[in-house]
């Protein structure tokens, strides 16, 4: 009898599991969307992006079983794509052969579950940036965020290279030359 109650529960948890999953084989494809363009923006010769292409099959394998198991079926249940924020395919608009969504309770119609997109939270984006000159190897600057939020990020130059501190926390080393260069494509 206890056999079959876990059994029971052992097979009610997989088909449960298996039929949230199965939601997920139709949708935007994000991730894999994303290897894609990786693909076509690693070189412009078309037989050269075919050979890109066969390299990262693997990657596609691992890409279309993540969209089709997890983020396509959170964009079925959520309505959108947490990643690339395209509504589900099944919530398009078009002339359909049967009509039913009118005779249906509106909660059957939509999507179940709130969106989880980067849209959902506020773009944190520099309100304000004041620079103070330290000394002659060090800028610091008190960042004011849209959020309210602040950061002071500091600028330590060492010969050739400047590390960059956020809060007082090691962030990255850059060459001057690289700096110089990211100001040119920025003017």
């Amino acid at each position: 009898m206890k056999k079959n109650l876990v059994r029971m529960a052992i097979m009610a948890t997989l088909t449960a599991g298996l039929a949230g999953t199965l939601t997920g084989c139709i949708g935007s494809n994000a991730v894999t969307a994303k290897v894609m363009k990786f693909n076509v923006e690693v070189v412009d010769n078309r037989y050269a992006r075919g050979g890109v292409n066969m390299l990262l099959a693997p990657v596609y394998a691992l890409t279309i079983a993540a969209d089709a198991i997890i983020f396509n079926s959170i964009e079925f249940w959520a309505g959108k794509n947490p990643l690339n924020g395209k509504p589900h395919i099944f919530d398009s608009k078009m002339k359909t052969m049967y009509e039913i969504n009118k005779d249906l309770d509106p909660s059957l119609t939509e999507a179940p579950l709130d969106p989880i997109t980067k849209t959902d939270a506020v773009e944190k984006e520099v309100l304000t940036a004041q620079v103070t000159p330290i000394d002659a190897n060090t800028l610091e600057f008190n960042i004011t965020y849209n959020t309210g939020e602040t950061a002071l990020l500091r600028g330590k130059k060492d010969g050739e290279m400047v590390s960059f501190y956020m809060n007082d926390e090691f962030v990255t080393k850059v060459s001057m030359h690289d700096l110089n260069a990211y100001v040119e494509t920025k003017v």
